[in-house]
């Protein structure tokens, strides 16, 4: 796909805030086009949505639950610069909940997982590019030879020609803002509103509660997507479910809105108990985590694919721009690079 690397005459420096799938991807094609590019995470690894927690035994997806592929280029990428072994297809049956509450067939399309967890494609992704991590972007200044790209530290990171964003449009907004850019603040104001948020449950279970399902989404009060997440492959290898099975609950936004700042314990219990309800269990729970998404997915609004404010030359992208799906983060960088590159063209 990206066989060999093409040099230009017009090098950029180019800086990614956030190393999620759309900034990985952005980093990867950006460098084959012959950039320096530099990618800033706060955390201490990529991963973005593509995230796992660290459990007896191993580690449980906490975040998105899987991706599917639509654009023809997406798993071919994937396979060129993760690797073939770092995702699978994830088998088996999935349901969901109608308003009368009686479980209906998903669609039938392929589904898939990183493996032997998620955070295995953006951490294979990340060895393509130059990722500085614990280092969170509070302001980008412009001078006369770019944008001077300031730490939570007060501490200059560098000097860039462009800058692209690809943290969720709150986040976005806000280095915006604080870069003293109000105008192109202002145009994530509906994105931002359309973002919602999710707490999320991993419970182990003695015994598998449900075998009925592997995933189910849900017409339930609290509980909007559960998951067996031993059910994935790679899960049993890593020895996380040699006994029992790990479960992943996801509350729904109206659940996690009225608690966002519930403690972690009472929405264990609470979220536990909604999917013992859900699906009639008894089993016992012999271990639980639980993590809040502020910023999990975004829900309507327009899907312009990616911002592009040529004269200032700062981009955006997630998949919050390209319909919410994992998918849409890649399109999204895809979208974007084009545009970058377009606009070099033309100048």
């Amino acid at each position: 796909m990206f066989n060999e690397t093409f040099h230009t005459t017009d090098i950029r420096r180019i800086a990614i805030v956030g190393s999620g799938l759309a900034g990985l991807t952005g980093a990867i094609k950006l460098k084959h086009e012959g950039h320096d590019v530099t990618v800033f995470e706060k955390s201490r690894g990529p991963g973005g949505r593509l995230a796992a927690k660290r459990i007896t035994g191993g580690s449980v997806d906490i975040g998105a639950q899987y991706f599917t592929s639509r654009n023809p280029d997406f798993l071919p990428f994937l396979s060129e610069f993760a690797g073939e072994g770092s995702f699978s297809n994830w088998n088996g049956q999935f349901g969901f909940q109608g308003k009368d509450s009686q479980w209906q067939a998903f669609p039938d399309e392929p589904r898939y997982v990183g493996t032997p967890r998620m955070t295995a494609i953006s951490r294979a992704l990340s060895t393509h590019a130059n990722v500085v991590a614990e280092t969170r972007i509070e302001s980008m200044i412009r001078t006369g030879k770019g944008w001077v790209l300031t730490d939570s530290k007060e501490e200059e990171v560098g000097v860039f020609d462009q800058v692209i964003i690809t943290t969720p449009p709150a986040q976005a907004r806000d280095l915006l803002t604080h870069s003293h850019l109000p105008e192109l603040a202002a145009q994530l104001d509906d994105a931002v509103s359309r973002v919602l948020p999710c707490w999320a449950v991993a419970a182990h279970f003695a015994e598998n509660p449900w075998p009925r399902h592997e995933g189910m989404r849900c017409n339930d009060p609290a509980l909007f997507w559960v998951a067996n997440n031993s059910s994935k492959p790679g899960r049993t290898s890593s020895g996380q479910a040699e006994k029992g099975t790990w479960w992943v609950l996801h509350a729904n936004p109206e659940w996690t809105e009225r608690n966002v700042d519930a403690s972690p314990d009472q929405v264990k219990s609470e979220l536990i108990a909604a999917f013992r309800e859900l699906t009639g269990t008894e089993v016992k729970v012999t271990e639980a985590i639980s993590h809040r998404w502020l910023y999990a997915r975004s829900e309507g609004g327009a899907n312009p694919g990616h911002l592009w404010f040529a004269g200032q030359g700062i981009g955006v992208a997630g998949d919050w721009l390209s319909g919410g799906r994992v998918e849409g983060a890649f399109d999204s960088a895809c979208s974007l690079v084009a545009a970058l590159s377009a606009s070099s063209l033309n100048r």
